[in-house]
């Protein structure tokens, strides 16, 4: 059974970004408990998006918005690009990443990418949309926390639409 389908009747969840960002992600990176352990970790380029919403429901209530924490994978053992690739598709990033802000700190980023079913670059456009909100760490900035993390290990948290 799926625990996470265990919360109160009634209970919604529907964070702010810099709520995604600034509490959730930021707790999920520097390993510390979160209060309420609602996001589930996904390994995003395993699982197709119509998948995902099984594994990431909460509650018994219809959602249109399903959370997790990913991790980046790469596209080239020495590069720096990211594979989002799956076995029926890929994720294509679109428009610019947006700021998220705390107290007039930036705090982190949101990536927006659409789904694409088939190979690049002849995929069809699917109506699945993904934010993935990734912590924005500026070591000359002495308020936010440095994380010295490898690429490959870096937790991104994600927001899926339909």
């Amino acid at each position: 059974m799926n625990n996470f389908s265990h919360v109160p009747p009634g209970f919604r969840f529907h964070p702010t970004d810099e709520e995604l960002v600034d509490y959730y992600l930021r707790k999920k990176i520097a390993s510390k408990r979160i209060d309420l352990d609602v996001i589930k970790d996904i390994d995003l380029y395993r699982i197709e998006p119509w998948d995902l919403q099984d594994l990431c429901k909460l509650g018994t209530e219809e959602q249109n918005d399903w959370y997790f924490f990913s991790y980046k994978d790469k596209k080239y053992p020495t590069g720096n690009r990211t594979n989002r690739a799956t076995k029926a598709g890929f994720w294509k990033a679109t428009g610019r990443d947006k700021g998220i802000y705390s107290k007039n700190n930036l705090v982190g980023m949101r990536k927006t990418l659409v789904f694409y079913k088939g190979r690049a670059p002849n995929g069809q456009k699917s109506d699945w949309i993904m934010h993935e909100y990734r912590l924005e760490t500026n070591e000359n900035n002495t308020s936010q926390a440095s994380f010295h993390i490898s690429f490959s290990n870096v937790a991104v948290l994600c927001r899926l639409i339909r």
